[in-house]
């Protein structure tokens, strides 16, 4: 059984594996950066969570967004390597960076049941590596567009636009200011379309480098067209969840319906789980568990020690302190691939 487990982990596994570490700790990183720079900016400007601009003009913050964008990059190429089901949830791990980095930078308390959700999350990480399924080989976009277009990933993506459809002209009017699944069932369903088309062009950019131009396909434009058209979608809906609830709730079940979904269409277009063994499978779906456990129990405890720090803890999102709110959950998504 461990044979084939290791023989899952392919040179091709390998990089995407290397790039999406590289990327939790790039963003991980990048929300403590950015922190200091909007904190510095504040003390001598107006704080950003007034409206203030102050923090355009500190080094510091730009240095937080380069690395930002750093770790994005490495984000977007690590989908063109490994498959998504070992890719997305991996982007836990900027968590346990987040975490860590701001209990020894910026002296943020870090709960013993905080250390036990990173402690979750970082084995959760390990049996996914394990025994994640090998890349499917791609010679062309081509390849990718037949594995788009087959019936069961035509259903699929059918159902994910009607949902949406539904959601959008039905729900948002109606429940969207008070039933917090509506913005983050958008997000999500878009998601997952949106990480197929992101690998597929990523595929065509590493094809690209590699001396065979994918761009002579009409099939990589479209691409594209869907990516740009997900993202947008993905990018208002989040921000009218964040705008709306609190993000301590938002971000851990975004993270949890924007994965599960991605895992369901990569298995579906990519046939991931093709060539594995009932346990391995399982072995796989036992780790992502684990990581939602080390994710909603970090974020537990993160609301937890901010309610012995501040009574203003559990309001709406509006009274985070200096506008940081949506810096302290690194909680990669599709809108930001």
């Amino acid at each position: 059984m461990d044979d084939i487990s290791y023989k899952g982990m392919s040179s091709d596994n390998i990089k995407g594996l290397v790039l999406a570490l590289s990327s939790s700790f790039f963003i991980g990183a990048s929300f403590i950066v950015k922190k200091k720079g909007l904190k510095k900016a504040g003390s001598s400007g107006v704080r950003a969570g007034a409206g203030g601009y102050s923090y355009l003009y500190e080094p510091l913050w730009w240095t937080g967004m380069i690395t930002m964008v750093v770790g994005e990059i490495a984000n977007f190429a690590a989908y063109a390597f490994a498959p998504a089901i070992l890719v997305t949830p991996l982007g836990a791990l900027s968590i346990i960076i987040s975490a860590v980095l701001a209990h020894i930078i910026l002296k943020e308390k870090l709960h013993i049941f905080g250390i036990l959700g990173c402690i979750l999350c970082v084995v959760g990480s390990i049996t996914i590596v394990l025994h994640a399924p090998q890349e499917r080989q791609i010679e062309s976009v081509a390849d990718v567009w037949d594995l788009a277009t087959e019936p069961g990933f035509l259903f699929y993506a059918a159902v994910v636009m009607t949902a949406v459809f539904i959601l959008i002209v039905h729900y948002v009017p109606e429940y969207g200011q008070t039933h917090i699944m509506v913005y983050i069932g958008v997000c999500s369903l878009v998601g997952s379309l949106s990480v197929m088309s992101v690998k597929a062009l990523g595929i065509a950019l590493k094809l690209t480098f590699s001396g065979m131009n994918q761009f002579n396909y009409s099939q990589t434009w479209v691409f594209i067209f869907v990516v740009a058209t997900c993202v947008l979608t993905q990018m208002n809906y989040l921000n009218k969840a964040l705008d709306t609830f609190n993000t301590a709730v938002v971000s851990p079940i975004y993270y949890v319906m924007f994965t599960s979904l991605t895992i369901v269409a990569s298995v579906i277009m990519f046939k991931d789980w093709d060539g594995q063994n009932p346990t391995q499978i399982v072995t796989e779906m036992c780790g992502f568990v684990t990581i939602l456990s080390g994710t909603f129990l970090l974020h537990r405890t993160k609301d937890m020690t901010d309610g012995l720090s501040s009574p203003t803890a559990r309001l709406p999102k509006h009274s985070g302190d200096m506008g940081f709110h949506q810096e302290g959950i690194p909680l990669k998504g599709p809108e930001n691939l």
